[in-house]
């Protein structure tokens, strides 16, 4: 491949970094790298000296593989948790990257903005991102509208956890003879966890609770179309996701009456028809006027797009001061 402009792509979760570099004017990544290790949080929010000591060994490596004269146009960086605990990249990334790698045209995106850039390119509409949360975002390229993402205790209704959660208290009213109880559900809690006097010892001390919990939701699934509490649980969450979905689908107007898409992106809607089947029927009550659509690409393949638009046309999803960060742009 011949060197020349590329832009950057980066992707952090909670389950490592995955870095991408990618031509500037073709819609494909030419060249990643993946880190297992998850950047570090504390107390001052999302670690930025740790990203950065992750992030630019590896695009030094990839402008390597890229060849002399190999040059970084922009970059988007995405970021779970970057709503809230953002602050210290959005004070140290741009001018980072531009000492580092000279590149001065930066975003630093939400990875629910990612999602969506991914999942439907730079037009109007909505999507939903689950996995062991749940968060909705949409847009109508003027301002964002955002529903649900607080976290296991507050929220993330529908999404992994809460679905996990839902499956294992049923588990534990089928051990005690309590109304609502699935001695489905409590037989493939004691086949993961042991017995299910166990569980509260195995759940409470631990720090990554929500994905335990989320642990579960897949046999919750797979109990679905035998066990009429697992099916009520998921009918529940479509409710749930539908109804985030509904809350962020851009308004109808005048100039736009509606029709717009709705992309279901992440892990949890791998869970297939026991799931999607009902979600589909309450997305058609709740957002009758909404196309549920394929996602296009993951989050990695948002932030190059995000980088593209930066090295090129520029954004045509609209900025914002948590969810996507340009500096200069208000």
């Amino acid at each position: 491949m011949s060197a020349g402009r590329f832009v950057l792509g980066v992707d952090s979760g909670g389950s490592g970094l995955r870095v991408a570099l990618a031509p500037a004017d073709t819609g494909h990544a030419a060249f990643t790298a993946v880190r297992a290790e998850p950047v570090r949080t504390g107390a001052a929010g999302i670690d930025a000296g740790h990203l950065l000591e992750q992030v630019l060994p590896a695009v030094g490596r990839l402008l390597e593989q890229a060849g002399p004269g190999a040059a970084v146009a922009a970059a988007a960086v995405g970021a779970a948790g970057m709503a809230t605990l953002g602050g210290q990249l959005r004070a140290v990334l741009p001018q980072a990257l531009a000492d580092s790698l000279g590149v001065h045209r930066v975003a630093l995106a939400a990875d629910a903005v990612t999602a969506y850039a991914g999942a439907l390119g730079g037009r109007p509409g909505a999507v939903v991102a689950g996995g062991t949360g749940m968060i909705a975002l949409g847009t109508d390229l003027t301002s964002w509208r955002r529903a649900d993402g607080w976290g296991h205790l507050l929220g993330d209704s529908g999404g992994g956890a809460w679905i996990g959660r839902a499956g294992l208290d049923a588990a534990m009213r089928a051990h005690d003879g309590r109304r609502g109880g699935s001695p489905a559900l409590l037989a493939r809690l004691e086949e993961a966890f042991g017995p299910a006097t166990g569980l509260p010892g195995l759940l409470y001390p631990r720090t990554d609770r929500p994905a335990l919990l989320a642990s579960f939701a897949p046999e919750v699934g797979a109990c679905a179309a035998d066990d009429e509490v697992a099916a009520r649980i998921l009918r529940e969450a479509a409710g749930h996701v539908a109804e985030a979905a509904a809350a962020v689908c851009p308004r109808p107007t005048g100039s736009r009456p509606g029709g717009y898409d709705i992309a279901l992106t992440g892990g949890l809607f791998r869970m297939g028809a026991p799931l999607l089947e009902p979600l589909h029927r309450e997305l058609a009550r709740q957002v009758p006027q909404a196309r549920v659509v394929p996602a296009e690409g993951d989050p990695l393949h948002g932030a190059l797009e995000i980088a593209r638009s930066l090295a090129g046309p520029g954004l045509r999803l609209p900025s914002h001061p948590q969810l996507l960060f340009v500096p200069g742009v208000t």
